[in-house]
């Protein structure tokens, strides 16, 4: 890398490929066990054999980078010219992933800034995507970080969930919440809050529960220039729908990314994810 800082995060922030060379951003893989055989998100395993294992109640676990992942990927950077190194993750209420950079941070042959952002998916991906911005301006590490930092904090993400079974099996979500989801047959919609997964409402029915999500990404992007993700996992038609409604309703939309969501966050939310992330400029 011939820039000040080099950029790094996980692939859980599902950052289109053209993006990431463009912005030379590097991905360190989380890993998903499937029938006993650990696999790498993004390379060895996809989302829809996810879904299709989840379909048929096959366990599937995901665990974090080792922190000698981590560490190869430092000196890699370092051995491409960088002089510094920012390291942007998946929320550290969720994965320890943070944890496990933050080791790896410490032996790295360059300064490595370790950044748990609060978020995942394209949440991560925006402030993957600022940070680089900055980085490619000559902007110096604090400045980076800044730009993550604050792009993070205005950003949000708003998720519907066919079940909540799925994240209570992973821990992701309390057992009380899930059961309170679960009650009277309802759907629910989740939001990302303090870097936690909380539940926000309860609606009646999937169609429901997806005109409700748009009718919240609607407000909260508001009028300014924004950019807007939409996720989910085996509901393509939901999403691509989803998406061509918020195009003519968020008139400050500047990119708009529409994308199925990686192994990891497919194996905590189960087939029937839609998301939406909401990340003002």
């Amino acid at each position: 890398m011939s820039r000040h800082v080099a950029i790094i995060t996980d692939s859980t922030a599902y950052l289109p490929q053209r993006a990431m060379e463009r912005h030379s951003i590097s991905a360190v893989p989380l890993t998903v066990v499937l029938g006993g055989e650990a696999l790498e998100e993004g390379t060895e395993i996809s989302a829809r054999s996810v879904a299709e294992a989840l379909r048929k109640r096959k366990p599937v676990t995901t665990s974090r980078p080792s922190p000698e992942v981590f560490a190869a990927a430092y000196r890699a950077a370092a051995e491409a010219g960088a002089e510094g190194v920012v390291s942007l993750h998946l929320s550290a209420e969720i994965s320890g992933t943070y944890d496990a950079a933050v080791l790896a941070a410490r032996e790295a042959p360059v300064p490595v800034r370790v950044v748990d952002t609060g978020m995942v998916a394209m949440a991560l991906g925006f402030c993957a995507l600022a940070a680089a911005e900055t980085a490619q301006a000559g902007g110096t590490p604090d400045e980076v970080v800044a730009a993550a930092e604050k792009r993070a904090q205005g950003t949000a993400a708003y998720f519907y969930v066919d079940t909540l079974d799925y994240l209570r099996r992973g821990g992701r979500i309390g057992a009380a919440q899930a059961l309170l989801g679960s009650a009277l047959a309802v759907k629910p919609l989740l939001q990302l809050e303090g870097g936690r997964i909380e539940l926000r409402e309860k609606v009646r029915t999937a169609s429901k529960a997806i005109a409700r999500l748009e009718e919240i990404a609607v407000e909260r992007a508001g009028a300014a220039p924004v950019d807007v993700a939409v996720h989910h996992l085996a509901s393509p038609e939901r999403a691509g729908s989803l998406a061509e409604r918020l195009r003519e309703r968020v008139p400050g939309l500047v990119d708009l990314h529409v994308s199925e969501v990686g192994a990891v966050i497919g194996a905590h939310t189960g087939p029937g994810l839609v998301g939406v992330v909401v990340s003002p400029r």
